[in-house]
């Protein structure tokens, strides 16, 4: 392993001081040390998404004829094909950039899930999108030897270069700076207050994360009634469209969406759908600490967004934002016999959650359970 100052160091030496993408936790040592040292000779932009943040890395560019470092999970490298292929390409606009893309779900490697797909085809993507890579080495000659590659590639063809990493590349950082908000409930007790006070008899989908975590582990330690959950382990920001897709096709049932800031920011645009086709079955609920707090609490841009706002000006018929446990409480109570689409934000507290529970059986197993259940209905 290098240490994140280590790396820092070689990056601006070889003038590499603007940085934007999606934290991810391959590079949460990494995202702690840029935060911790914020303005110091450098810039760091958390984007909403990564197409953002190729976008942003490109207009740097032409503004200032130096390349942009964009920073991502591999599964998040996906969703550039558009502007790497349209915009920033030799054939197109002829834009350098410098790609880190954390390896998730490296062959023959241990890991969740939802990166098993994206991590086989990871290189070969590269490779059909003709984006010359290095997979790194901790080791500070080796990665001196890659950067001079990249760098005379940019010279040469002024086109996307992507270094990989793969996990345990960075020593561990302690953070200086203490990140912390100023709201007293916890995403636990959320999901607990709001699971006790439903019939039941709702369908729930939940994002990614932590809150897929905690909501498998309250289903678990109770009824074990998973398969009225749909678990949506990968594919960020896209569980309120998931959610808008069932509570058409079932508008019998109430459907719920667990959803986090970032990515509710994400995939902002999903507000628009949901007021357009505004299911009236439909419940969104926003559990927003403001930050990335799964790859070391980055902050994400919720803090200056209003949720409640945005969800009214997209057509839902009703939203509201919650700081409390009694105002929690009131809320659940009140929506019980109000038509959605229906917003609720939750402010809650930046805390670690730890030695949660993973789901115990494959994605597709749970699916399964969860569509016999909604065929059942019909």
């Amino acid at each position: 392993m290098i240490s994140c100052e280590q790396f820092f160091n070689i990056l601006n030496e070889h003038n590499l001081t603007f940085f934007t993408g999606i934290p991810d936790s391959t590079f949460k040592d990494l995202m702690k040390f840029l935060t911790d040292n914020q303005g110091e000779n450098f810039e760091n932009i958390i984007a909403c998404n990564e197409c953002e943040a190729i976008a942003i890395a490109a207009g740097y560019y032409l503004a200032t004829n130096k390349i942009g470092v964009v920073y991502m999970q591999n599964s998040g490298f996906g969703k550039t094909i558009n502007p790497l292929t349209s915009l920033c390409d030799p054939e197109i606009y002829s834009i350098p950039i410098l790609l880190m893309i954390g390896w998730r779900g490296e062959p023959n490697k241990k890991d969740a899930p939802q990166h098993k797909k994206m991590g086989k085809i990871t290189l070969p993507l590269l490779e059909t999108l003709q984006i010359p890579y290095a997979i790194l080495e901790p080791n500070a000659q080796k990665i001196e030897k890659e950067f001079n590659k990249a760098l005379q590639y940019f010279d040469k063809k002024k086109g996307p270069f992507a270094l990989i990493f793969r996990r345990n590349f960075f020593q561990n950082y302690e953070m200086k700076r203490v990140i912390s908000n100023k709201y007293s409930l916890t995403t636990k007790e959320v999901i607990h207050l709001i699971l006790n006070s439903l019939s039941k008899d709702e369908i729930i989908i939940s994002n990614t994360g932590y809150i897929s975590r905690l909501l498998f582990e309250y289903r678990e330690s109770n009824e074990k009634d998973h398969y009225k959950s749909f678990y949506n382990i990968g594919s960020m920001g896209c569980a309120s469209s998931i959610g808008l897709g069932i509570a058409l096709q079932k508008p019998q049932k109430r459907i719920i969406v667990f959803d986090g800031d970032g990515a509710a920011i994400m995939q902002m645009g999903a507000f628009s759908t949901i007021g357009k086709y505004s299911p009236t079955n439909f419940v969104h609920i926003i559990i927003d600490n403001e930050a990335h707090e799964s790859t070391g609490s980055q902050p994400t841009n919720s803090s200056i967004i209003k949720f409640e706002d945005l969800a009214i000006a997209s057509n839902y018929r009703w939203s509201i934002k919650i700081e409390t446990k009694e105002q929690l409480l009131d809320s659940l109570d009140n929506i019980k016999n109000r038509d959605g689409p229906i917003l609720i934000l939750i402010k809650t507290k930046l805390h670690s959650a730890l030695n949660l529970k993973r789901p115990n059986k494959l994605p597709k197993e749970y699916k399964e359970e969860f569509m016999k259940y909604l065929l059942d209905l019909s």
